[in-house]
């Protein structure tokens, strides 16, 4: 079994990662390089799935009690809970800037059509409307 304060090193190393890796997900999001936004999200998942492996490793861990007794445990315990707190909130910030930029993206996309729609509407002779893609673009004088 792994020593406890080797878990709580490795706990720390990666919640420490996870807020390096929020904080180029938000650059990623802010330029809208979605590529980017994509695989960080995938690294996001596999580093909060090993956080997660990692306190069901320490919360079962003979010696537990460290935590609780040894000053050093104490202190790094302490540091990986503000960490995971600010990584929270730093995501809860992407997650509504994602959201943002895809309202945004929505609406110009809306904007887009309705326009195409608008360019390209005539009348028959019969009065009934008409969407013709060369309207005005194909005459010859």
């Amino acid at each position: 079994m792994a020593k406890l304060v080797d878990l709580v090193n490795y706990q720390l190393e990666n919640a420490q990662h996870l807020s390096l890796l929020l904080e180029k997900e938000k650059i990623a999001i802010t330029s809208r390089t979605s590529s980017d936004i994509e695989t960080l999200a995938k690294e996001k998942l596999q580093l909060i799935t090993q956080l997660q492996q990692s306190d069901e490793r320490i919360a079962s861990h003979t010696d537990i009690e460290q935590l609780k007794t040894d000053e050093t445990l104490k202190s790094k315990v302490e540091l990986i809970r503000s960490v995971i707190h600010d990584c929270q909130q730093a995501n809860e910030v992407n997650g509504e800037a994602l959201q943002r930029a895809q309202l945004s993206y929505n609406k110009l996309n809306n904007l887009m059509q309705q326009s195409r729609g608008k360019i390209g509407m005539t009348y028959t002779s019969g009065g009934q409307t008409s969407t013709v893609s060369t309207l005005g673009t194909n005459i010859k004088a």
